[in-house]
C-alpha cells in the first residue's frame, strides 16, 4: 500500500486556520486543495448561511469570501464580523467577479482587509493571504500614543477618542498607528501600502483613500489631525 504524503507546510504557524466561502464548487476545491498544498487548514462551504454560521462561531485566521453567495452574501458576513468585538479583527479578503471600483470601494467600506478580483493568480491569493495574517499578528510598537483627546493603546489594540472606545478594523488600526508614530511627516500612498495592505501586493491608491476617509469618520473631531498633503498623500498633525 502506497502511503499517502501530507503536505509539507509553508505557512508562518501550523495552526493557521482559513474559511473559504465560495459557492462555485471547482473553484472552491481548487482554492483549498492549493490553499492546504501550501499548509493551511482551510473549512470550505458553499452556503453564504453555512459561513455566517461558521465565521461566528469559530476562530480563524482569515476569511476568505466570495460577494454573490445563496442565503447571505458575503457582503453582510463581512458586516456581521465586524459588528463582533471578539471577531472583528480576523483578516477578510473578498474574492469576485465584481471588479468595479464601487464594488471594491464598497468591500473596503465594510471593513474587509483585501480584495482580489476573478480570475486571480493562486500564487497571488497567498501571498495576499500571509501578509493580512502576519499583518494581524504582528507585534505592535509597546508605547501608548497620545495626540489630543486620541487614545492608543498598541498592547491592548485600543483607540479611544474623547474617553470613547472606537471599533476599528485591524487595517485602520494600523494605519493610525503608523501615522502617530511619526506625526508630522508626510507619506505617499506608496508608503502606506505596506503598512496597511502588506508589502509586494498591487493595490488601487483608491483603497488607501477608502481606508483614510473610513478612519476619519470614526475619529469625530478629531479627524482633521489626519491631513492631506496635495500631491503627496496623509500626514498626522501631532500636538
Amino acid at each position: 500500500m502506497t502511503p499517502v504524503t501530507r503536505p509539507v507546510a509553508k505557512t508562518d504557524s501550523p495552526h493557521v486556520k482559513v474559511l473559504l466561502v465560495e459557492d462555485e464548487a471547482d473553484l472552491r476545491d481548487l482554492v483549498r486543495f492549493h490553499l492546504e498544498r501550501e499548509g493551511f487548514s482551510v473549512e470550505a462551504v458553499g452556503d453564504g448561511e453555512r459561513g455566517l454560521e461558521l465565521a461566528l462561531s469559530r476562530s480563524w485566521s482569515a476569511v476568505l469570501l466570495d460577494v454573490m453567495l445563496p442565503g447571505c452574501d458575503g457582503l453582510e458576513i463581512c458586516r456581521r464580523l465586524r459588528l463582533d468585538t471578539r471577531l472583528k479583527q480576523v483578516p477578510v479578503l473578498f474574492l469576485t467577479s465584481r471588479g468595479q471600483e464601487k464594488d471594491i470601494v464598497g468591500g473596503l467600506n465594510l471593513g474587509a482587509d483585501d480584495y482580489l478580483v476573478k480570475p486571480f493568480s493562486l500564487k497571488e491569493l497567498t501571498a495576499r493571504l500571509r501578509a493580512a495574517i502576519r499583518r494581524a499578528g504582528a507585534p505592535t510598537h509597546a508605547s501608548g500614543l497620545n495626540a489630543g483627546t486620541i487614545q492608543l493603546d498598541p498592547l491592548r489594540h485600543e483607540v479611544l477618542v474623547a474617553g470613547e472606545a472606537l471599533s476599528l478594523t485591524a487595517t485602520e488600526f494600523r494605519l493610525l498607528h503608523h501615522l502617530m508614530r511619526h506625526a508630522g511627516r508626510a507619506f505617499t500612498r506608496d508608503e502606506l501600502k505596506p503598512c496597511a495592505i502588506g508589502e509586494g501586493v498591487v493595490v488601487l491608491d483608491r483603497n488607501i483613500d477608502v481606508h483614510i476617509g473610513n478612519l476619519r469618520k470614526k475619529l469625530g473631531d478629531e479627524a482633521p489631525r489626519i491631513s492631506t498633503v496635495r500631491g503627496v498623500g496623509y500626514r498626522f498633525e501631532g500636538d
